[in-house]
């Protein structure tokens, strides 16, 4: 009797377990809440320790250049295995890969709190881009399965508004942490957040997948070496663009991607066909990605030294400076995705990049080392006024264009695109910066930091001829898209 009863009992917690999942998988806030925190955390994990550079040189010792590698170690593995992991995504179950990717992005936080010198903090790092890569495209993935087309676009704007503001607020939440809890607290505070996402994805996230082809080792193998020589010679590029280690890296990535393209063409089951970027939308949205990114990463990288250096404020209070910029985004974006989805992405994009480009020229314009820093808000609202217009539509325009299975890789190519744009934006930052200023005093920085912006500006430009291509011709699958639930994987 004793026996029956437990079995009984065993049998009715598993249904009541299984219903509810299958409720809680039912509910799309759900599933939009836990992937933008996963998102909103690994964003912010890109520049967090910009702020306390200053801290680990004098803790863990090391030289500037070494001391960059924190950085560009999380970079390099994030830009190279997003479209990699994406693939992944697609064959082995979205929510099973997000889950795995939350968990090693836990540990290797773990890992990079425990550092005992530079070296294992760099490769922990690594490993922290590397978890990164898993995370963020699965997460714009699992959205749009989540969400009917009709919904896709305001669910998609409130993803893009904290993806956008974790960049920016790097320097804000490390610089934060690091005079609450120190350097290591920096990476500890990711530990509990992300193991608790993951197992709220568990629970939340319905288990989809992309087309089941057979796995394209060889695709795979190119476009990671690919992505990694073009990031490992913009990474080198900082300091400087004449040196073989910056040229070769680059012709190299430039020569396996060229190669990966070809071979994909002529897979029987290829991981990323070449027509997606035969779509113009897809290829235009990508170009704004890049060039929205490239322009925020190169000025959040030199802003954060100009306050401290120039203008003398302490690392928080630097930090604090930054509030106006991202502010706009978390306020705006939702709104701008929702009418988005009635009104077309094309107009929020131009608007957003021009307003971009105007606020990184008005910043340009006014900064000096004595500027007084109300008068330096103004074109930072502007600014991030333009990152509210951009960040939820350029990533529904890249999901949108393209056919509903291949979502999932089209969120990678976009992730690594954002991340290669980048990298080139802290390295043109810093080379333009190193040719027109310096660090010997308040004035010489300031004005490498002004010719420095004017780039990011001038980036941010070449951004708005790309947004006046988007809002082309779809495939018919794209333009006719009806809502499915995603397939659940015990179904499967």
């Amino acid at each position: 009797m004793l026996g029956l009863g437990a079995a009984h009992c065993n049998r009715w917690l598993h249904l009541w377990e299984g219903n509810l999942m299958v409720a809680l998988s039912r509910r799309p806030g759900a599933t939009l809440a836990v992937a933008s925190v996963a998102a909103f955390m690994t964003s912010l994990d890109t520049m967090v320790v910009t702020t306390a550079l200053p801290t680990l040189h004098a803790r863990l010792g090391g030289s500037v250049g070494q001391l960059e590698w924190t950085m560009n170690a999380y970079y390099l593995t994030f830009a190279c295995l997003l479209i990699t992991a994406a693939g992944l995504g697609d064959r082995f179950g979205r929510r099973r890969l997000l889950g795995l990717g939350l968990v090693a992005f836990a540990v290797s936080s773990a890992g990079a709190a425990l550092a005992p010198g530079l070296g294992w903090l760099i490769a922990a790092r690594a490993v922290q881009g590397g978890a990164a890569a898993v995370v963020m495209p699965l997460t714009l993935t699992v959205i749009s399965e989540a969400y009917p087309p009709a919904t896709r676009g305001r669910a998609i704007g409130i993803w893009g508004a904290l993806l956008g503001a974790g960049g920016v607020l790097g320097p804000l939440a490390g610089g934060g942490l690091l005079e609450l809890a120190g350097w290591r607290g920096i990476f500890w505070v990711n530990v509990p957040i992300a193991l608790t996402v993951a197992m709220l994805a568990g629970l939340v996230v319905t288990e989809t997948y992309g087309p089941r082809h057979p796995l394209d080792a060889r695709g795979l193998v190119l476009v990671s070496a690919g992505c990694l020589g073009l990031a490992w010679g913009l990474v080198r590029s900082t300091h400087g663009w004449a040196d073989a280690s910056v040229w070769l890296p680059l012709v190299a990535g430039a020569f396996l991607l060229c190669a990966f393209i070809l071979a994909e063409h002529r897979a029987r089951f290829p991981m990323m066909p070449t027509g997606l970027f035969a779509i113009r939308s897809f290829s235009a949205a990508n170009g704004v990605s890049f060039a929205i990114y490239a322009s925020l990463a190169g000025g959040v990288f030199l802003m954060s030294q100009f306050f401290q250096i120039a203008q003398h404020a302490g690392p928080f209070a630097a930090a604090l400076r930054f509030v106006p910029w991202p502010l706009p985004s978390l306020l705006i974006a939702p709104l701008v995705g929702a009418l988005a989805t009635r009104r077309g992405n094309r107009p929020f994009l131009v608007a957003g990049m021009v307003l971009q480009t105007l606020g990184m020229a008005w910043f340009a314009l006014v900064v000096h080392a004595s500027t007084a820093y109300l008068v330096l808000c103004a074109p930072l609202v502007l600014s991030g006024i333009g990152l509210a217009f951009v960040f939820p539509t350029v990533s529904s325009e890249v999901v949108s264009a393209v056919p509903a299975e291949r979502m999932g890789v089209a969120a990678g190519v976009n992730g690594s695109v954002r991340e290669l744009g980048g990298i080139l934006g802290v390295a043109l930052a810093a080379t333009v910066f190193a040719h027109t200023g310096g660090y010997a005093t308040a004035a010489t920085f300031a004005a490498g930091f002004t010719h420095a912006i004017w780039a990011c500006a001038a980036i941010s430009a070449l951004g708005t001829v790309a947004a006046l291509l988007t809002g082309g011709r779809r495939p018919a699958v794209a333009q006719h898209e009806t809502f499915t639930p995603p397939v659940v994987a015990a179904n499967r």
